[in-house]
């Protein structure tokens, strides 16, 4: 809220008012006069308001009315009063409603309360206020509150002090600031100055406007005040300190010059009054020597008084800064004052603060730039600018040559007051820099002196510490080492400024003259001479002083970045003085670093004659003779490397330490950025790099640059880490030196080549004698001249590569040698490299003449030499390889110069060429040049120096190969075009063109120098390249054989495939069987390589699935050459050896391979995918496992797929054949020929051993036994049409037999489930699937193949007696699997029960289809079926499995239930006959078997068993016993026997008595006796002999009932209490059951067809039974009551049975 606006002024009034009561409160009392004053002003206030609009002007127009209360208050001089009323004042001068007159009244009630010593801040408060708020005070007024504010300064209050001086500052602060603000709103009009009188600079002071009248009396009173006299303005003032008053002086100068450069009263005051007061203030200092006693003086304050000295700097460095235009004489002399201060005999604290005050003149480039214009190069006038300099320079060599006091040789840094402030060091230079240690903190160290060097301020800023110490009275103690620090950094600031200036003005003098040529090209330019006079002058000025302050720091300095900012320093002074064109400093600077580059005192001539002159001169500063110092002998720097100087004569060893490798790279720098300028100190510069180059053990590397190098002799050269991490930088650096060559012209530089090549012939001369190791410097920068001049290289490329090829390649010094070959290669490498005009492509000249120096090389016998040769040829490739053209078979000869003697590095080298060249090159070189390429790539191939490459170089033939596919037209084209001009030229000269592979055409040519070098690599006594040519010959061909012509195959098959099958079987078939312990060094090799025979083995697979592929996949292109069927002859000839060759490996393989041929089928001749031969016989396709793991690494592209992409290179298209041709793919001479291998094949490996089997033969594998009855199915479909029961057998005997195989114990845990499994193995599937393919085939064949069935069958049945008897294999012993012991040379015979259980299911099922037919009849399968079902019927619980016998009795009842009719049907053919007693004693084996059940059956399980019996018994009674009629009555007898046999019921003894009555097969008995029941009361009884046997059987029964009976009853008595024994309890049981079913039948039965001889024994029974009765056992009575139960149906005698006992 402004204060103008209305709510601020209704509060002001409201406000004034609230304050006018409450003083009118206060002094109703004592002061009445006070109180009227107030409420007449209260009256005052609102007669304003109501009448005036603008309120606050009405305010200030009254407002001395309006204050006088107020005043009136603070007259009473009550505090509280005067509070309040203070406060009402300072809220109307807030508002600004004070006029002149009352602002007067209020500073006079203010000084009074002053002189009263009343509220003191609020008096100064006030004044601030009133002086802030507005400008209404002026002249006395004003002057009256200054005056009042610095009495307040001098009062005893140390706050009020305090807020007194503040209040001044701010107060002449106001005043200033008023006066430049009144000029800011007069500035557009011009005033009319009154004329001067005379040569006065004073004008009179009423010509001021009045804001600037005031500042002028002020600044006026307050250098009298100084001055110690009486001010004129400032009436009142009772005292004064001069420290105050520079103060104010200080801050008047520094923050207004603008007030003084403008107004001419402002500038004569400085020039009349400050100047002069600031030299008579100095007089003290000057004249004060440290030491000197003061009695001379004649007064005690003439000692110098650093308050006072040090805030004269300050006005001082401000003067200069701001007014150096104005007071050119007076700033002369406060220069040369300053420069006494830093006299050695000056207090240690006046030199600190003249130091700092030096370094603020350092940062102002542009000042010196005007001292040196005004004094430096005016004739009579003093050298300023160049006595700063030396001073500086003296005041650092004073540091050390004459150390302060406090400072002995050994010292900490000294802690002062005001010391903590400067980041001193923590605790000094443990035991002092003499002892040699490496100190922590940064410091300068010079024969004993130790100062430290502290961070003072930041680069290119003069921040001081002393100059700015304005509390304190006393001299504060100087840390040491702080003036030395502030020196320095003025040194460095002072370098810095000028450099930066001057390069600054160059610069653009430069642009200057740049844009003047391109506006006038004709005329010269012309630059201004002043500006570099000047600069010269300064350079000239200060370089003496400089070098030598630097050239002792450098000397002197522990510290890496000070040596940094020291080197820096002379560099650019070296660089800017070279600019100049002033000679001899450059060359002092640059000796300068150059000497701090090498070791102390070592001898190199140049230097030493260079410096000579330097040294002898001695600047004299201001008297004292400054030296400029040689260096200290004792060194504190870390050694980082020692090393030999260069000489012809062996010397000892010479050191440098990490400040020399400091200065080396400076040099470097200096050379690299500024070469331009050092004109003649390029000797200096290079002659010290030789040298150091040679003490740092640096060798040249590639392109000539020097790099770090071990040393030859041993520990001559010893480098620290530290330097190696520079050595690179400072090698590159190095390196750049050279380039400047480019700038000479034709003649110098042949003038340069020759020096070189002569100091080259010395270097040589020198390692003739000894083994010492020659200097290389001249060969490398040799090349590095021959690098850089290579637009011109024609001119010198003779001379250059004739003298390295001639001298330094054939050098006995291997050093000397590389590094010819080093230089020979890198000169050729760039030539090539570089963008000649016009480009090599068009000047083949030049390119030979660069590349011939390559072929040259070969004829150096050196090995490394060669192997430079190599390398070099690689990078051309790398760089050039696509611009070599006609230098290809110059190049490709240099690769492929290899030989096995030549060392496997060479080796490597070349190959790595030949790698390039094949990825990249092969489409930029001419086409006749890839033959080459194919050769060198399978010399390198067959080489047997390193495994890797030949590996590697048949992977180059395969990508060669690729090239060859892609780029086919192409290359066609190319060479059909090269062939006509060759066979032109061989008819011109009447000879024949002689080429590899002639008649084919030029591209198949060069497909079969490819295959013919992959086919000899697969022959190579290397099994890793075997194997690999092999992948890569048979993939070549696969992808890319359709390219070649239809003839061109016929080569490939005969000449190549075959061949090479030959060629592997042959040392197959004749590899080494001894054990290969390791593969060369420690590589380990797995058991299943680990012999020659094994890897060959390998081989021969790889060979073979190959060729069987290729058959496979070129079929029709094959089968369209005449010779097919022999080709097709002998690759069966070859996989029959294979699949019978001992080797598990290869005969599995060479089954997959007869697979993969069989699996031809018709390519497809639309979109489908081909087709399994298989999907449409529904064999699942599992079962023919296609060669996928052992197969070549490369997936195949199908190629047929190919079809439409390569009828373009082939005339004759590839279509499928035309429909007549797919009978001829049929061909059956091909399945027959095929079957006959396999027969042989089978019949060969399943031949059981003849004879005794110690010696262990050969036993074939699960895989190829399975693999091999797996080609079964698929060859039958082929072959079937003609499949005879001939060839049946043959098929029995081989599947037979390879069932019968065992296995090793080492391969069953994977073959073999475990025992308890019932899983069939995949070998018994493929048996299994062979036998259900026939017999689907049989099943939808013709009549005349029905005759199989039974021999299916034969087959089968053998497979089932497998389940109790396995088969045997020879003589062979074979062992359990269970029993067998892993990884021990035993066989295993197979778990035969899943595959004889699997076969008897099979066995039903087909019986089910079969049973009717004529052969199955005739053949008497049936019979053949029971009678191998007795087997395991009979053995029951003594097969090997359980499962067996229950699968055979299901099998048997679903055979009988099938089988019965028809037996019955056919009854009269007597084809049966045979079959009843077979079946007979099949029931009689199996349910009164002789085997007792295993101990550990459950209960269940007996119950279960009994069921199965039961079973039987029914199927008895449903389908045999019925038809009794039909079926032979020596049967009938046997089964009513077997079923009377079973209703008797017999207990085995060995059953605990718990489980007697569930073991007595009680169920079974019953249903037996239920049976002969039902047979014996059937009335179809037809014979008496039947009838006779069921008659007999019941009475049997019927008597043993009764004798059973009766013993129990005797028994029961005997016993008492005694229970009876559980077995005749069970039988009593028993017997009841008997009667009680007896009598249901009786009662079912036709009451005729009983015999009376049976009732009347039933009857006889009842007493017996009534007698029982007595029993106490609970069991035998509920048995008894259902056997008593029927008889109550004798009780009446029916009718028919009295009509039957009297017929």
């Amino acid at each position: 809220m402004s204060t103008s606006s209305p709510e601020a002024v209704k509060k002001l009034l409201e406000n004034m008012q609230t304050d006018l009561r409450s003083l009118s409160m206060e002094c109703k009392k004592k002061f009445p006069p006070v109180k009227e004053a107030a409420e007449s002003g209260i009256v005052k206030i609102k007669t304003i308001a109501a009448r005036n609009t603008d309120i606050l002007a009405a305010l200030k127009e009254n407002s001395s009315e309006v204050v006088q209360p107020f005043l009136m208050g603070c007259g009473t001089k009550e505090p509280k009063i005067t509070q309040l009323c203070l406060a009402a004042i300072q809220r109307l001068m807030s508002h600004e409603v004070v006029s002149e007159a009352a602002a007067g009244n209020i500073i006079n009630m203010l000084w009074q309360l002053m002189e009263n010593g009343l509220e003191e801040l609020k008096l100064l408060q006030t004044v601030l206020v009133l002086l802030t708020t507005n400008t209404v005070v002026h002249d006395e007024v004003l002057s009256k509150a200054i005056v009042l504010c610095f009495r307040l300064h001098f009062t005893k209050d140390n706050i009020t002090n305090n807020t007194a001086a503040a209040t001044v500052r701010q107060v002449v602060t106001v005043v200033f600031e008023r006066m430049v603000a009144e000029d800011e709103r007069f500035k557009g009009i011009v005033e009319q100055q009154p004329p001067v009188q005379g040569n006065t600079n004073r004008r009179s002071v009423s010509t001021l406007r009045p804001s600037a009248k005031d500042a002028y009396m002020l600044f006026q009173d307050l250098c009298q005040l100084v001055n110690a006299d009486a001010p004129y303005w400032l009436v009142g003032m009772t005292e004064m300190t001069r420290t105050f008053g520079l103060e104010l002086l200080e801050s008047v100068l520094n923050d207004f010059p603008g007030v003084f450069l403008q107004h001419q009263e402002f500038s004569f005051l400085l020039k009349e009054r400050v100047c002069p007061l600031v030299i008579k203030l100095f007089s003290p200092n000057i004249k004060f020597r440290q030491g000197s006693s003061s009695a001379a003086s004649p007064a005690p304050v003439e000692k110098p008084y650093f308050p006072i000295c040090m805030r004269l700097l300050r006005v001082v460095s401000v003067l200069i800064k701001h007014f150096y235009s104005l007071l050119v004489t007076e700033c002369e002399i406060f220069l040369s004052l300053l420069v006494k201060f830093l006299d050695g005999e000056k207090p240690q604290w006046l030199r600190a603060v003249a130091v700092e005050s030096v370094h603020r003149l350092c940062v102002q480039p542009h000042l010196l730039r005007s001292f040196c214009q005004s004094y430096d190069m005016k004739q009579h006038s003093t050298k300023v600018f160049r006595d700063i300099v030396n001073a500086l320079g003296s005041f650092i060599q004073s540091l050390f040559i004459v150390p302060n006091a406090s400072t002995a040789a050994v010292s900490a840094p000294a802690g002062g007051s005001g010391s903590g402030t400067q980041g001193t060091a923590q605790g000094g230079p443990g035991t002092g820099g003499v002892s040699g240690n490496l100190t922590t903190q940064a410091a300068f160290e010079y024969r004993g002196t130790w100062i430290p060097l502290m961070t003072v301020s930041v680069q290119g800023s003069a921040k001081a510490t002393y100059l700015e110490m304005l509390d304190k009275v006393e001299p504060p103690s100087i840390p040491e080492g702080y003036a030395m620090s502030v020196a320095f950094s003025a040194l460095l600031d002072l370098v810095r400024g000028i450099t930066s200036m001057i390069e600054r003005e160059l610069a653009t003098e430069e642009e200057a003259a740049a844009e003047f040529r391109e506006a006038h090209p004709d005329q010269e330019w012309q630059p201004q001479p002043g500006a570099h006079l000047v600069w010269e002058e300064m350079v000239s000025a200060c370089w003496c002083g400089l070098l030598a302050a630097l050239s002792l720091l450098l000397d002197a300095s522990t510290d890496e970045t000070a040596t940094e900012n020291i080197l820096k320093a002379e560099l650019t002074m070296a660089s800017l003085c070279g600019r100049l064109g002033l000679v001899t400093p450059r060359d002092a600077f640059i000796t300068a670093i150059c000497k701090a580059s090498l070791p102390p005192h070592y001898a190199l001539t140049v230097l030493s004659s260079n410096s000579a002159n330097l040294s002898s001169k001695a600047y004299s500063i201001q008297g004292q003779s400054v030296q400029i110092i040689s260096p200290s002998s004792e060194s504190h720097q870390q050694v980082v490397a020692v090393g030999q100087p260069l000489t012809a004569q062996p010397q000892g060893t010479v050191v440098l330490t990490a400040k020399n490798i400091q200065c080396m790279r400076t040099l470097l720098n200096l050379a690299h950025c500024h070469g331009a300028v050092l004109g003649t100190s390029w000797q200096l510069v290079l002659a010290t790099l030789q040298h150091l180059v040679w003490i740092l053990g640096l060798k040249p590397g590639v392109g000539g640059a020097l790099k770090p190098g071990r040393a030859v002799e041993g520990p001559s050269t010893v480098l620290t880490t530290a330097v190696m991490t520079d050595l690179p930088v400072i090698s590159n650096i190095l390196s750049r030196l050279f380039e400047s060559s480019q700038y000479l012209d034709d003649v110098s530089l042949h003038h340069l080549i020759n020096a070189l090549c002569s100091l080259s012939l010395e270097a040589m001369e020198m390692a003739y004698g000894n083994n010492k190791e020659p200097s290389l410097f001249a060969v490398a920068k040799l090349l590095e001249t021959g690098l850089v001049n290579m637009d011109r290289i024609e001119i010198l490329w003779r001379p250059l590569t004739g003298h390295l090829l001639e001298k330094v390649c054939q050098h006995p010094n291997s050093r000397m040698r590389e590094w010819g070959a080093e230089a020979l290669t890198a000169l050729i490498k760039a030539g090539l490299a570089y963008k000649h005009d016009p480009p090599l492509a068009q000047n083949q000249r030049l390119q030979l003449l660069l590349l011939n120096p390559l072929k040259e090389l070969s004829n150096v016998l050196h090995a490394d030499i060669r192997q430079k040769q190599l390398e070099s040829v690689l990078q051309i490739l790398q760089s050039q390889g696509d611009s070599l053209g006609p230098g290809w078979p110059l190049v490709l000869g240099v690769i492929g110069a290899i030989r096995n003697d030549q060392g496997e590095s060479l080796i490597r080298t070349a190959f790595q060429c030949l790698q390039l060249v094949v990825t990249d090159f092969l489409p930029t070189m001419p086409c006749t040049c890839l033959q080459i390429v194919v050769d060198v790539a399978g010399s390198f191939g067959l080489q047997n120096q390193e495994l890797n490459i030949s590996l590697t170089s048949i992977g180059l033939l395969w990508n060669i190969s690729d090239y060859f596919f892609q780029r086919g037209e192409a290359i066609t084209q190319e060479l059909e075009r090269e062939e006509e001009a060759l066979q032109k030229q061989a008819q011109e000269k009447g000879e024949t063109l002689n080429r590899p592979f002639h008649p084919a055409p030029p591209f198949d040519c060069l497909w079969l120098c490819l295959y013919a070098k992959l086919g000899e690599l697969c022959v190579d006594p290397r099994p890793a390249v075997r194997k690999s040519a092999g992948q890569t010959l048979f993939s070549t061909i696969a992808a890319h054989g359709t390219l070649l012509q239809q003839p061109t195959w016929h080569i490939v098959i005969w000449k190549v495939l075959f061949h090479l099958l030959d060629c592997v079987r042959k040392s197959s078939t004749t590899a080494d069987k001894e054990k290969i312990e390791s593969g060369g060094g420690n590589i380990l090799i797995h058991h299943s390589r680990d012999t020659a025979e094994k890897q060959w083995a390998e081989t021969w697979v790889l060979t073979l699935a190959g060729v069987a592929r290729i058959f496979n996949t070129r079929r029709y292109l094959l089968q369209q050459l005449g010779d097919f069927f022999e080709a097709w002859e002998v690759l069966l000839n070859h996989i029959q050896s294979a699949a019978l060759s001992k080797n598990n490996e290869v005969s599995l393989a060479a089954l997959k391979s007869f697979q993969e041929i069989l699996q031809i089928v018709t390519p497809v001749k639309d979109s489908d995918k081909a087709g399994d031969a298989f999907a449409a016989m529904g064999v699942p396709p599992v079962l023919i496992d296609p060669l996928s793991a052992s197969g070549p690494g490369r997936p195949l592209v199908r190629s047929d797929s190919l079809v439409e992409r390569l009828t373009r290179y082939n005339g004759a298209e590839l279509q499928a054949p035309p429909p007549g041709e797919e009978s001829a793919l049929e061909d059956s001479a091909l399945w027959w020929s095929a079957w006959n291998t396999w027969y042989r094949t089978g019949t060969d490996s399943t031949r059981p051993p003849s004879g005794p089997t110690e010696k262990l033969s050969f036993i074939p594998s699960q895989p190829f036994l399975t693999a091999l009855i797996q080609i079964f199915p698929a060859l039958y479909q082929h072959i079937k049409a003609n499949f005879s029961m001939e060839d049946l057998k043959k098929l029995g005997v081989i599947l037979h037999g390879a069932v019968s195989v065992p296995i090793s114990s080492d391969a069953s845990p994977f073959i073999l489930p475990s025992y308890t499994e019932a899983v069939l193995t995949s070998l018994q599937e493929a048996v299994l699937t062979s036998l259900d393919v026939l017999q689907k085939a049989i099943c939808v064949g013709p009549e005349n193949l029905q005759v199989m069935y039974p021999a299916i069958f034969e087959q089968l049945l053998l497979f089932v007696e497998f389940s109790c008897k396995p088969p045997q294999y020879g003589r062979m012993e074979t062992k359990h699997v269970a029993n067998a012991k892993y990884n021990q040379a035993e066989w295993v015979a197979l778990n035969y029960v899943p595959f004889a259980e699997r076969s008897l299911e099979v066995v039903v099922d087909l019986y089910h289809k079969t049973a009717c037919h004529k052969a199955v009849i005739n053949e008497q399968v049936l019979q053949n079926i029971i009678k191998t079902l007795r087997m395991p019927l009979g053995l029951k619980y003594a097969c090997p499995s359980e499962s067996t016998w229950k699968l055979a009795v299901s099998s048997l009842l679903k055979v009988l239930s099938i089988g019965l009719p028809v037996a019955r049907q056919h009854a009269s053919s007597g084809k049966f006959d045979t079959m009843w007693p077979e079946l007979a004693n099949a029931f009689e084996d199996f349910l009164f078997t002789k085997s007792t059940p295993p101990d550990n059956l459950s209960i269940q399980e007996f119950q279960k068993n009994e069921a199965i019996d039961v079973e039987v018994v029914q199927l008895i009674s449903t389908e045999i016993l019925p038809f009794a009629n039909f079926i032979p009555k020596d049967f009938v007898g046997q089964i009513m026997a077997m079923l009377n046999r079973g209703s008797i019921h017999s207990q085995s003894p060995s059953f605990t008595e718990a489980e007697i009555d569930v073991r007595m097969r009680e169920e079974f008995s019953k249903v037996c006796f239920e049976t002969l029941l039902q047979f014996s009361f059937s009335n179809k009884v037809s014979t008496p002999q039947e009838g006779y046997i069921s008659r007999m059987a019941l009475s049997v029964l019927l008597k043993r009932s009764q004798d059973v009976l009766r013993r129990y009853v005797e028994d029961e008595r005997l016993s008492g209490r005694c229970p009876l024994p559980r077995q005749q309890v069970t039988e009593i049981i028993f017997v009841l059951k008997a009667i009680s079913t007896l009598m249901d039948s009786l009662k079912k039965t036709q009451p005729e067809n009983v015999d009376g001889n049976t009732w009347a024994q039933v009857i006889a029974l009842y007493p017996t039974l009534v007698e029982c009765i007595t029993c106490s056992s609970s069991e035998v009575s509920s048995a008894l009551k259902e056997a008593l139960g029927p008889f109550k149906d004798f009780m009446q005698p029916p009718v028919s049975r009295v009509q039957n006992g009297e017929s």
